[in-house]
């Protein structure tokens, strides 16, 4: 006969006992049923986005090369950190597709970018007629996700393109497919890259996923690389840049970035950084872009006069440049880039997606212009 104390103590075993069969069981279901993934690591081969590949890195997914470490502002460097631009490419006929990444970051999003955008991966296909179509996108829960980003997908072998997070940095990214499917990864193109240099707008901030920014929709409509220079709060026509982006052989350089100066800096920065990439690259067409007037400004009288004075700052250096001879100099206004109705914003400054598209569609023929013949 079990007494009172022996009685609970042989039902509590028992209970511990069944916990673990069934926790065993359930893993054990688990795995047998979990498909059998071949992963293949971003980091064994290049991506495109990627500049400056011959030479080290602190990290394989920084924007920037080491040596900019000692350069570029600290503010620059840290924000470099994330691959804002990078695209990974591959083929497969694969019906479901897996990722397993690991970011730099605990926190997965700002106050004005989701977790998809900042820290998640967006996924796009080329569609029958050869464009660029939408598949599906992942934003992770906490700062490791391995899963599915897409399955059940329609049979086919396609061109597939991963764009990487706006704002988080990546430690790891591997791609998964099923055993049985055929996967092959593709190196960059062999075609000069449009290289923008700019603001927390060229950053991404807020486009809804990494796919959104204007300048990852400029490098799909022109199935062109891009390289994203977009550095938060920090795109101030620094010549430590400068001095980077020339070891770029770029189809395009365009400077974005007056929303992060004031009417003097631009005077005292402008000049100076468009020759330094002229003396160095001769034949690569540089465009100038105003900043973007903020749909409220027509009620804020003092931002409305901020924009009056960076846009003469602007067209007064421009109109310098071109009186002293500095060719294939092209010009975008900024009043029009996100539309004349107030809607192309999330905050004010940074765009929505509808500010992305639009500001895209004004780049979009003074781009075309420049490329001709390059």
């Amino acid at each position: 006969m079990f007494t009172p104390v022996q009685f609970r103590l042989t039902r509590f075993v028992l209970a511990a006992a069944s916990a673990v069969l069934t926790s065993a069981l359930a893993a054990q279901t688990e795995k047998s049923t979990e498909p059998v993934v071949a992963w293949h690591d971003v980091s064994n081969w290049d991506i495109e986005g990627r500049a400056w590949i011959d030479q080290e890195r602190s990290r394989w997914f920084d924007r920037l090369p080491k040596k900019a470490e000692g350069s570029v502002t600290k503010k620059v460097w840290d924000l470099s950190r994330s691959p804002t631009g990078m695209v990974v490419r591959f083929e497969t006929d694969a019906d479901t597709i897996w990722v397993d990444f690991s970011l730099m970051n605990a926190s997965l999003n700002g106050v004005n970018m989701t977790p998809i955008s900042s820290s998640g991966l967006d996924l796009y296909a080329r569609g029958e007629g050869g464009e660029w179509r939408w598949v599906e996108a992942v934003g992770p829960r906490k700062q490791t996700h391995r899963g599915i980003i897409v399955e059940g997908l329609a049979p086919g072998h396609r061109e597939y393109a991963l764009y990487l997070p706006l704002r988080n940095g990546i430690d790891s990214l591997k791609i998964g497919v099923p055993t049985v499917a055929k996967f092959e990864p593709l190196q960059p193109r062999e075609v000069a890259p449009i290289v923008f240099y700019g603001t927390s707008i060229n950053h991404g901030a807020s486009a809804s996923r990494p796919g959104m920014v204007h300048t990852a929709l400029l490098g799909r409509w022109f199935d062109r690389p891009v390289v994203n220079l977009g550095f938060a709060g920090n795109g101030r026509m620094d010549a430590a840049v400068g001095e980077l982006m020339v070891d770029i052989d770029a189809a395009i350089y365009v400077i974005d970035c007056l929303p992060n100066m004031n009417a003097a800096a631009v005077l005292e920065k402008c000049v100076p950084l468009v020759k330094q990439l002229r003396a160095a690259q001769p034949d690569i067409p540089i465009v100038l872009v105003e900043d973007r007037r903020n749909p409220n400004s027509w009620i804020l009288p003092d931002r409305n006069a901020h924009h009056d004075a960076n846009h003469a700052a602007l067209r007064e250096c421009y109109a310098q440049l071109r009186s002293e001879g500095v060719r294939d100099l092209y010009y975008i206004e900024g009043d029009g880039l996100l539309g004349d109705d107030g809607e192309g914003t999330s905050d004010g400054s940074h765009p929505s997606d509808l500010g992305f598209w639009r500001q895209a569609k004004v780049f979009e023929p003074i781009l075309r212009q420049a490329l001709i013949g390059r």
